[in-house]
C-alpha cells in the first residue's frame, strides 16, 4: 500500500481485523435466543440458553492458547505475519457459522459444527488483541500513544454498533419464522465481506520500527522472560482487562438476552440501547485517549472505573423497577459515557507495561486469560445467577466485582512507561 503513511496503514490494519473479531463475537451473543432454539433445542428455554451461552464461552478456552502461540509468533515473525494469519482463521470460523445446518437437519452434528467454529475463532481471536494493540502503539508518536491506542477500543465499539444495527434490522424487518429460517445467518454472511478486505490490507502493511529494532538486536521473545521478568506487569494487565471484559460481555453482548428474558422487552427494540451506547463509546474513546496523553492514563482510568462502580447498581435497580426501552437506553448511555474514560486510554495503558520484543506475547497472555475467565463464561454465570437468586439485578454484582478487581490492578500499575518506539526510531536514523 505505497503512498499511505505508516501510521494510517497501521491504524487501518489494526482496526479492520479487530472490528471483524468483535463483530462476530457480538453477533453470536445477540443471536443467542435464536441459536438456542435452532442448535440446542431443549424442554426449557432456560436450558437452551445455558447451552448456547456455554458454547459462546467455550471459544474463550482456546483464547489463551491462541494468545501464547500467536503472540510469540508476532514477537518473532512480526506483527504483519501474525495479523495476516489471524484474520484468515477468523474468516474461516465465520464461514462455518454462516453455513451451519440446524439441529433439525443433521441432529447432533449441528451443535458440533458450532462448537468447532467457536473454538477456531477463539484461537484466532487470542492473537488479535496483543498483535493489533502492539501495532497501534508502536506506530504512534510517543506523545500520542493514548490517542492511537484508543482506536483499539473504538473499533470494538464500532463493531458492536455495527452488530447492533444489523441485529436490529433483521429482528425488526423479518418475521420470527423468517428469522429462524434464514435471517439469523445474514449478520454472519455480512461479516464475511470484511475478511478478504482485511486480509489484503494486512498482507500489504509493513512491520513497525520497534519490532524491527528488537529483531536486529537479537532479543527473542520467550515465555520464561515474560513470566520471569515481567510477572508483575502480566498480573496488572490481566487485572486491568477484567473491567473491560465484564462490561463488554455482560453489559453489552448479553443485553438483548437480558432485555427479553428478564425485563420482557421486545427483542428488536432492545438493540436501540446498544446502538446509542456503542455510538457514544465509538466517539468518546478517542477523545478520552487523547485526553490521557495530556493528563495521564492511570488517573483517568481509575476515575472512570470508580464512577462506573458507583452508578451501575442504582441504574439497574431503576431499570428493573419499571422496565422500558427508554430506561434501557438511558442506562446504556450513562454507562457508556462513564466507561469511555477507561476504554480510551486502555490500549496504551497496558501496552506500555511491556517492551517491544515481548509486547504481543505479554499483552496476549494478560488479555486472553482475563477474557476467558471473566468474559467468556460471563453470560453463562449471569444466567445461572439469575436462575439461582431469582434476582434481575444479579448481573450488576458480577460486573461490580470485576470493576473492583480492575481498580486494584490499575492502582498497582508501575509508573514506568516503555519508550522503546522512540528509541527504535533514533536507532534507525
Amino acid at each position: 500500500m505505497p503512498g499511505i503513511p505508516l501510521n494510517a496503514r497501521a491504524v487501518t490494519a489494526a482496526v479492520i481485523g479487530n472490528a471483524l473479531e468483535w463483530y462476530d463475537f457480538t453477533v453470536f451473543g445477540f443471536m443467542t435466543v435464536v441459536i438456542a432454539r435452532l442448535f440446542f433445542p431443549s424442554e426449557s428455554d432456560y436450558s437452551s440458553i445455558l447451552l448456547t451461552t456455554a458454547t459462546f464461552g467455550v471459544a474463550f478456552v482456546m483464547r489463551p492458547v491462541g494468545g501464547v502461540v500467536l503472540g510469540l509468533y508476532a514477537d518473532r515473525a512480526g506483527r504483519k505475519a501474525a495479523l495476516t494469519l489471524v484474520i484468515g482463521l477468523m474468516t474461516l470460523g465465520i464461514l462455518l457459522l454462516a453455513i451451519a445446518p440446524p439441529y433439525s437437519a443433521i441432529g447432533i452434528g449441528a451443535p458440533l459444527v458450532i462448537v468447532f467454529a467457536r473454538l477456531l475463532q477463539g484461537f484466532s481471536a487470542g492473537g488479535e488483541f496483543g498483535s493489533s494493540t502492539a501495532l497501534l502503539i508502536e506506530a504512534a508518536p510517543f506523545s500520542k500513544r493514548g490517542f492511537y491506542g484508543s482506536f483499539q477500543m473504538a473499533s470494538q465499539a464500532l463493531s458492536l454498533l455495527l452488530g447492533a444495527l444489523v441485529g436490529a434490522a433483521i429482528s425488526r424487518g423479518l418475521s420470527p419464522e423468517a428469522l429462524d429460517s434464514w435471517g439469523w445467518r445474514v449478520p454472519f454472511i455480512f461479516g464475511l465481506v470484511i475478511g478478504p478486505i482485511g486480509l489484503y490490507i494486512r498482507r500489504n502493511m509493513a512491520d513497525t520500527e520497534a519490532f524491527l529494532h528488537a529483531k536486529r538486536t537479537a532479543r527473542r521473545a520467550t515465555l520464561g522472560e515474560v513470566f520471569g521478568t515481567h510477572g508483575r506487569e502480566v498480573l496488572c494487565g490481566l487485572g486491568s482487562v477484567i473491567a473491560l471484559t465484564v462490561s463488554v460481555y455482560v453489559l453489552i453482548a448479553y443485553l438483548p438476552t437480558f432485555a427479553v428474558k428478564q425485563l420482557k422487552l421486545p427483542f428488536g427494540q432492545s438493540f436501540t440501547a446498544l446502538i446509542v451506547g456503542n455510538l457514544l463509546l465509538t466517539v468518546l474513546s478517542p477523545v478520552a485517549g487523547a485526553w490521557s496523553d495530556r493528563i495521564g492514563r492511570k488517573g483517568l482510568a481509575l476515575w472512570s472505573l470508580a464512577i462506573t462502580f458507583v452508578v451501575i447498581y442504582p441504574l439497574f435497580a431503576w431499570l428493573a423497577a419499571q422496565p422500558s426501552v427508554m430506561r434501557l437506553v438511558i442506562v446504556q448511555a450513562v454507562l457508556s459515557i462513564a466507561l469511555s474514560g477507561y476504554y480510551g486510554p486502555f490500549g496504551a495503558l497496558i501496552a506500555e507495561l511491556f517492551p517491544a520484543h515481548v509486547r504481543s506475547t505479554g499483552l496476549s497472555i494478560a488479555y486472553n486469560i482475563a477474557v476467558m475467565i471473566f468474559g467468556g463464561f460471563g453470560q453463562l454465570i449471569v444466567t445461572w445467577l439469575i436462575g439461582v437468586t431469582d434476582s434481575q439485578l444479579a448481573p450488576t454484582f458480577y460486573v461490580m466485582g470485576g470493576l473492583a478487581l480492575s481498580l486494584i490492578a490499575v492502582a498497582c500499575i508501575p509508573a514506568t512507561r516503555h519508550a522503546d518506539v522512540d528509541e527504535a526510531r533514533d536507532f534507525t536514523r
